[in-house]
This record gives structure tokens, sequence and C-alpha cells, in this order.
């Protein structure tokens, strides 16, 4: 049995960085949940780019401070803020309650007036996923998509079937296999893993605006973004994946 405290602790003390001292940061909520907004402090700014940021953490640790580095990293390609979520992480919430939300913080963007084509959505591993499937959702309910959506090292497999979780086992830096099921068998909670709405791998991903994946050649979850994009070119979507050297992003 994990000790579900000292895992988020430890989880939080490996990928936390410092933020340079041009970002203010605040707390805020977003659909219900708390959040971390985050802004550039620069002269001369708009401000009316919004990036909807979801974290890292194999649906059971992380949090928006974790990887508000990673938050940082896109927001200086954009002018305005970044609100990153802070959703509810399973066991002690299963799914699907990190993609309600999700969804959540999705629609109160819009409904507070938010221009879809200056809106974006990223996320990490555990939140790219939840990226492609706030998405999906959207769609379903005739909601506006966001201009594009940036997806590092997306968890979009929760049945572990890409061949890189075999290839790369003992050659990713920070996970096994082993992990990636625990972390999943705390979220999923008897859930179908295959299931769209779990899995984004099996899903239809017509009409999703452009994304960029990028995956480090290193990740148990190469397959899954490499995958990933297949299905968004079947699905006329416009992609693009990147792969390099494993890089600092989270499950």
């Amino acid at each position: 049995m994990r000790n579900l405290a000292e895992q988020r602790e430890q989880f939080a003390a490996m990928l936390t960085r410092p933020l340079p001292p041009n970002v203010a940061s605040s707390t805020t909520t977003l659909g219900g949940r708390p959040a971390l907004e985050l802004r550039i402090e620069a002269p001369g700014t708009t401000g009316e780019d919004v990036l909807l940021y979801l974290h890292g953490g194999g649906f059971v640790v992380g949090s928006p401070r974790v990887t508000a580095h990673l938050t940082v990293a896109l927001l200086q390609h954009l002018d305005g803020r970044a609100v990153s979520l802070d959703y509810r992480l399973a066991p002690e919430h299963s799914f699907p309650a990190a993609s309600d939300d999700c969804l959540a913080a999705y629609r109160e963007l819009l409904d507070a007036g938010t221009d879809p084509q200056r809106l974006m959505i990223a996320g990490d591993s555990a939140g790219a996923a939840l990226a492609v499937v706030t998405m999906m959702r959207a769609r379903e309910l005739g909601l506006p998509m966001p201009a594009a959506a940036v997806l590092f090292s997306p968890a979009v497999d929760l049945t572990l079937s890409g061949a890189s979780m075999r290839s790369k086992d003992g050659v990713d830096p920070i996970f096994t296999p082993a992990d990636l099921e625990w972390y999943f068998d705390q979220y999923v909670a008897g859930s179908d893993r295959s299931a769209p709405e779990a899995s984004p791998i099996f899903a239809d991903l017509t009409g999703l605006p452009p994304l960029l994946i990028q995956v480090g050649s290193s990740e148990l979850l190469l397959d899954d973004a490499v995958r990933l994009a297949a299905r968004a070119g079947a699905d006329e979507v416009s992609e693009g994946v990147t792969r390099g050297e494993v890089h600092d992003v989270a499950v």
C-alpha cells in the first residue's frame, strides 16, 4: 500500500520550480475549484489571451504550483493570463470528477466573455488527457472550441497498450509501467479504462482545434503521443508531434 501523502509530497519536491521574478501569481476560483492565476508583468500588454492549464500527476498527485513553470513557459508566448486549475484528485474523487471540473472551468471562461479565438488549453500528461477530454465534451455540448491546444506527454491510453510501455521500461528516468498502473487504478476505480472519456486515444477527435503534441523520446508515454497525433490526423485535426530528449514533464 502506497502512502498517498508521501507520494504527493515527493512529486511536488521533485518537480516544483521557482517562478521568474516578473511573474505575478494569485489564487482564484474557476468552475467551482481553486486555481492559480499567473501573469507576466510587462508594459504594453493588452491582456486578452487566456490560457487554461491542466496539471499532470496521474490524476492522483500534482497541483497548479508544481507545474507552474510549464504554464509560465507557454504564457511567455501569449499576451494575457494563465489560469491553472486545481481539479479534484483520485482516489478521493475518481473518474470522471477531474473531467467534470475541467469542463466546468472551460465553460466559466466562455460564460465570462472570453473570446474562444484568444483562449488556449494546455496540459501535461494526465492534464493533457484532460485537455483533450474537455474539448471533446465541449464539442458534444455545442460549445466553441479554443483556438488551439498544447499537449505535453499526453497520458491518453489508460489501458497501457502502447508499445513504449514495454520498450521504454527501464529507460524512462521517472516512471515505470507499475507506477502508471497504480495511478490509473486510483483514477478509474473500476470504470472502463478504454472508454473514450478516460482514454481519448480511442475517441473521435473530429472538430477539435489545432494540436501541438510534444513528448520525450525516452518516455513510457511516447506511443500515447504518437498514436494521438495519428488519430488526430485521421480525424482531420491539424496537429504536430515533436520528439526529443526526455524533458521536464509530469505524468
